[in-house]
Order: structure tokens, then sequence, then C-alpha cells
């Protein structure tokens, strides 16, 4: 990724006669760093870069060529004195050399900064996790003061109904004792009025019952004297009729 970078940024440059030659392209495969190892080198010394994302990195090199400056405050990871000679050694002119050498050191630059935008340093990393376990530790806290303020409320709510709810009961029970009370009251009331009127139809009934049978032997007794009368006048009658009944068979015979 890097050696390809490094081409199109030379691409750029103008320098397309240098990048069609074999032995340039042939330094680029021979000298390319792989992507991952600049990400681990990157991590290894992020420790570096705490006051500022992009903080001052220093390395310590044997030499650096002239296109380096000297207050860039830069951490590079690659010797571009021994670049430069290495080019130089595969035939490249010391000026193109170093063109070719600051575009690498751009790039590689460049593809750090890009690491280090992306990936977070190890305190950062353990800062966000003491901040996320501190927030998960009070949020657990509120949760747990939440349950416990909406639990007693809950418990405050419950004794407050059941308290409602006895008063309820006890004032049924009470309008429900004084109803039945009531009911037997008038029930014992209408009882011994009724009582009193059976007492007097009977009464009555029994004054009635006497005076039929004084009224029945009364008639018994008439009925036996106008029997008797008409017994009497019967057999007077009979007597009579009898002794005319004689007189005419006498004057007959």
């Amino acid at each position: 990724m890097a050696a390809s970078s490094a081409y199109k940024r030379l691409h750029n440059l103008g320098a397309k006669s240098i990048l069609k030659s074999k032995k340039l392209k042939e330094f680029f495969v021979s000298n390319a760093v792989n992507h991952a190892n600049f990400a681990s080198y990157f991590r290894s010394h992020s420790s570096l870069s705490q006051n500022s994302r992009y903080g001052s990195r220093y390395i310590n090199t044997k030499h650096m060529c002239q296109l380096v400056n000297s207050n860039d405050k830069r951490m590079f990871i690659v010797d571009t004195y021994a670049l430069v000679r290495s080019l130089e050694a595969q035939g490249f002119p010391p000026k193109q050399a170093e063109v070719l050498t600051g575009a690498i050191t751009k790039v590689l630059n460049d593809s750090l900064e890009s690491v280090a935008y992306f990936f977070v340093t190890k305190p950062e990393m353990h800062s966000y996790e003491v901040t996320r376990e501190s927030s998960l530790a009070t949020f657990k806290t509120e949760i747990q003061s939440s349950q416990e303020h909406h639990f007693s409320l809950l418990q405050r709510e419950t004794e407050k109904l059941q308290d409602h709810i006895e008063k309820l009961r006890c004032e049924l029970k009470y309008a429900v004792d004084k109803v039945t009370a009531g009911q037997k009251l008038d029930l014992n009331l209408e009882r011994g009025r009724i009582r009193d009127e059976l007492h007097n139809q009977s009464t009555e009934t029994s004054k009635l019952t006497n005076k039929l049978d004084k009224e029945i032997h009364a008639l018994r007794a008439q009925l036996e004297s106008q029997k008797a009368e008409v017994l009497k006048y019967c057999t007077g009658t009979l007597v009579a009729i009898s002794a005319v009944g004689i007189a005419m068979a006498r004057i007959l015979l």
C-alpha cells in the first residue's frame, strides 16, 4: 500500500520517466513496508502523543538527508540518508534520489497520520474503558436507586390501598349490620302485628262461632216447639175427622 501510494505521489510530481525504469520498480518491491507493520509500530510508540492527536514525534537516526527539515517534528521510520544512498547505488542521480526519498517519507508520514486518525492509543482506550465503567456503575446505581424509589412508592400506595379497602370493608360491614338490624326489627314488629291481628281474628271467630251456636240452638228449640204444635194440630185434626166419620157412618147406617 505504501509503495503504491508513493508511486501515485511521484506520478503527480511529474516523475513519469523515473517510474518507468525497471530499477525503480524493483526498489519499490524490495523496500516496500507492510501497512500492518506501520500500524503496530505506531501503536507501540503511541504513548508519545498523549498531549495531542498529532503530537511531537522524534526518532534517533544516525544520519538525516538535507531534504528533512530539522524543525519538522515528525517520527520517521525510514533512514532517509541510507535510502538516498541506496537509490544512488541503484543508479539514480542524487537529485532524483532525494526527491524520491522525500516523496516516500511524505507518503509514510501521511500513512501514519491516517493510522493515528483511525486508531486510538492505549491510554485513550484505557481512559475510555474507565469512563465507560464509571458510566455503567453510575447508570447501575441510578437504576437501583430508581427501582428502590419506585418500590417504596409502590409499597406506600399498596399500604394506602389496603387501608382504604379495610376502611371500606368496615363501612360495608357497619351498613350491612345496620340494614340487618333494621330488617330484623321490622320483621319482629310485623310479626307482632300479625300475631295481634290473628289473635283478634281468633277472638272474633270465637264470638261468631258462639253466636252461631246460640242461634242454631234457638232455631232447634223453635223447630221442636213448632213440631210439637204441628203434631198437636194434626192429632186434633185426625180426631175431628175420625169423629165426623164415625158420626156420618152412624147417620148412614
